[in-house]
């Protein structure tokens, strides 16, 4: 079974427990008890902080200082959708916060349980089910890593085409819970346009399936419905996922744009015209120059694809064609490809960064295509008028009718813990109100979780409201991983 690996260490001084920065719920004894029958638990006090803690950069920060935003009471293991069920109907009943968790390498908070209560850890349901190789669906349980889910593929000739830079410790569950992207999704697409089905459990352990087939006019997608609700609305524990044979070619190409703007817009043609291209990837001149074949000058564009060869020629021919008939574009060497998927999961620089004392993140949105250039601008300068020392930006993510932008930022607090928290929300502050002013949305794949959730009005409107009555019917206590996603919360004092 593969480990979840942890983010940055949880600093403790020897003898020291670790500390909350929230309050949180016991649960009864008597609870705990009949949890324990029904699948494995873990009540250690390290081991319950561990699993109450994701990627997310200011709870990383707290890591330093032997703090978690919050430690469940317990956390539960199930191995089954019957004994997530159970554990399910046991918090309804008794009114207890329950927070399901996958690899957690999200880092919006999205895992963390904000009120204590029970940590649902998805990791021990792994494994793949079934593998229809003539429909291309393989049937695949949450808990299941992304290599794992690939290596067995690969015996069938398939894959999914899913690669997050998280692809090592992210679950097929946490893909599903926030609407993941994959490094290759211009050409395979996002989860929501991976997944045939789901079997979901709701708050009050009823189990429903969704989907089955390649489309269905029976009313409203119900798939859809719990695809990027981050375990506010039910708990995933079967994904059905459409495959594709495993390439049979591949082709690389590199270009420089004397700006942003016209790499843009050679990306949006190149799109419009059908070339999908697994990789289009377009750097600004300051992420350029950081191994990308930049001079700090000009814009990098990235570009690989791969599939059938008549496929991958036609793509790569449209591609070549629009990006030379830009003004300023010259063709590079294609080795750049070859550099970038060598580092392209490296996070070491930012987790450096990190325990320095600097406040780092990253924040993916999207927008149309004539809102981008803009938002490039605007939103750098918010950054920096915020307190920004950088703020970068690339293209990551390509559709017919916009893209995603995916700006990475970095200031110097003083040496005060109150100083950073006050520096990374302002910089949050700034960052996300430039984007939605200028018509952008919220997030492109890292989902809401407690670090956007603040946004959520602004970004969805009246929006909200439906989603509100959504969960209102579906987890009428509030249970299910409460406090995230801007929603309405039961357990707030």
């Amino acid at each position: 079974m593969r480990e979840i690996t942890e983010p940055i260490e949880l600093v403790v001084a020897p003898g020291a427990a670790v500390s909350s920065r929230w309050a949180t719920r016991p649960i009864p004894t008597a609870v705990v008890e009949e949890l324990s029958a029904i699948c494995p638990v873990d009540t250690d006090p390290l081991r319950r902080a561990e699993a109450s803690r994701d990627w997310w950069p200011l709870a990383m920060r707290w890591a330093l200082h032997g703090e978690v935003p919050a430690t469940c009471a317990i956390v539960c293991q199930p191995t089954s959708t019957e004994q997530v069920s159970l554990v399910a109907a046991v918090c309804h009943r008794e009114r207890i916060p329950l927070t399901p968790a996958g690899g957690r390498s999200g880092v919006c908070g999205a895992s963390v349980p904000r009120h204590g209560g029970v940590v649902l850890d998805m990791s021990r349901m792994q494994g793949v089910n079934d593998v229809d190789d003539v429909s291309l669906v393989v049937d695949v349980r949450p808990g299941t890593f992304g290599p794992d889910l690939e290596e067995h593929l690969s015996h069938f000739g398939m894959t999914v085409g899913h690669f997050p830079q998280s692809f090592d410790i992210s679950t097929v569950g946490g893909w599903v819970a926030c609407r993941g992207a994959g490094q290759y999704s211009t050409r395979y697409g996002k989860v929501e346009d991976m997944v045939v089905g789901l079997e979901v459990v709701l708050a009050d352990g009823r189990v429903v399936r969704t989907g089955g087939a390649p489309r269905a006019a029976a009313g409203p997608d119900l798939t859809q419905l719990f695809l990027g609700s981050e375990g506010t609305l039910g708990i995933v524990t079967r994904v059905w996922l459409r495959a594709h044979p495993v390439a049979a070619s591949e082709r690389r190409a590199a270009y420089s744009f004397r700006d942003f703007a016209t790499g843009l817009d050679a990306c949006r043609r190149s799109i419009q015209r059908g070339a999908t291209p697994a990789v289009l990837r377009l750097y600004d001149a300051e992420e350029s120059a950081r191994g990308r074949g930049g001079d700090g000058t000009v814009c990098i564009l990235l570009v690989l694809d791969e599939g059938d060869v008549a496929s991958v020629d036609a793509t790569m021919a449209v591609v070549d064609e629009e990006c030379l008939a830009t003004d300023g574009c010259l063709p590079r060497e294609d080795e750049l490809v070859a550099a970038w998927l060598e580092h392209r999961n490296d996070t070491s620089g930012l987790q450096a960064l990190t325990r320095k004392g600097f406040v780092v993140d990253t924040m993916e949105i999207a927008a149309p295509w004539i809102r981008l250039d803009h938002i490039f601008d605007s939103t750098r300068s918010a950054l920096k008028n915020a307190g920004a020392r950088t703020a970068t930006c690339h293209l990551s993510h390509s559709y017919t009718d916009g893209a995603c932008l995916y700006f990475t930022f970095a200031a110097r607090p003083d040496d005060s813990l109150a100083d950073f928290e006050r520096l990374y929300r302002a910089l949050w502050d700034a960052g996300t109100r430039a984007v939605l002013a200028d018509g952008g949305n919220l997030s492109h794949h890292h989902g809401i979780g407690l670090n956007r959730a603040t946004y959520v009005r602004e970004g969805l409107g009246s929006g909200l409201d439906v989603l509100n009555a959504i969960k209102r019917a579906l987890d009428p206590h509030g249970i299910l991983n409460p406090g995230k996603m801007g929603l309405d919360d039961d357990f707030s004092d």
